[in-house]
């Protein structure tokens, strides 16, 4: 059996050694987060908290939703509207205490977040881990939202875009690294040289057709719930594509296994025979 394709069909699934036969180097798992990982928009998700503790007005709370609601439909798939996004998420941060902010998300990490993963992104992660393989959470979401979600989760890992801070603590409205489009697929590209991954034994996931860089750089593509642009490169390239419904709420025990693999355990048999499924069912209807 070749170790890049595992038992039951499932790529995610391997029970064979991290790295194919002839690698000496092993491979990772990248997750795309919003919409892939979690049923919701991290940042739109914050921007209730953030409004509470007087860091957004109103009207930046309408402006969040109305750039959110673009990103649905498909708009930011352009360049100039992820540039416009970035601009835009600078301008508001401008004058945040990095600490207050890095505060109010803890602080609401379990109300707003842990609710809303996917069961099938829970289980997919947990397999993931036990193969051995690093889980990297990749957002265009800045690091201080993204960074406790990834621990939440149990990722290795995450890439997430990054604000900078000036010698007073608060956001200067600049930001040092913007993690979509191509500077995601670069910045994975980066991650595995520096950690010896071998992307060509390595899966990525996401929901967007912003992440068609990131997901050409690895070996094993997934579209996750795709938008029209991915779902019609999915079907063009012969991509799996795999739907996640289910949210479970992730709850952090007093003692015992971390929540991700508690919630894995509980849906894991389910969803991740949901998702063998659906990539033997398209298969069979790619090869039929």
């Amino acid at each position: 059996m070749n170790a890049a394709e595992p038992i039951n069909g499932s790529p995610a699934l391997s029970l064979e050694p991290v790295a194919a036969p002839g690698r000496s180097r092993p491979g990772a798992a990248f997750f795309d987060l919003d919409k892939t990982v979690i049923a919701k928009a991290s940042s739109l998700a914050f921007s209730r908290p953030l409004y509470q503790g007087g860091l957004l007005a109103r009207r930046d709370v309408l402006k969040v939703a109305y750039s959110h609601l673009l990103f649905r439909l498909g708009g930011s798939a352009d360049e100039a509207q992820m540039a416009r996004t970035r601009d835009q998420i600078a301008a508001l941060s401008r004058g945040w205490p990095a600490e207050e902010v890095r505060s109010i998300v803890n602080e609401t990490l379990e109300e707003l977040i842990a609710p809303s993963v996917y069961a099938e992104a829970a289980a997919l992660i947990e397999a993931h881990r036990s193969a051995g393989r690093a889980v990297v959470l990749v957002s265009a979401s800045g690091e201080e939202m993204v960074a406790p979600i990834g621990r939440m989760l149990g990722a290795t890992d995450v890439i997430a875009s990054r604000m900078k801070i000036g010698e007073d603590g608060r956001y200067t409205g600049e930001i040092d690294f913007y993690a979509a489009g191509p500077a995601k697929a670069e910045a994975v590209k980066g991650f595995a040289s520096a950690r010896g991954i071998d992307l060509a034994a390595s899966f990525a996931y996401s929901d967007s057709i912003t992440d068609e860089p990131m997901l050409r750089t690895v070996g094993y593509p997934r579209a996750v719930n795709p938008d029209r642009g991915l779902r019609r490169l999915a079907l063009e390239e012969g991509w799996p594509q795999l739907t996640f419904r289910r949210p479970v709420a992730l709850r952090q025990p007093l003692s015992g296994p971390n929540p991700l693999k508690a919630a894995a355990v509980g849906v894991g048999v389910a969803a991740v025979a949901y998702v063998v499924w659906r990539v033997w069912r398209d298969r069979r209807f790619r090869t039929a």
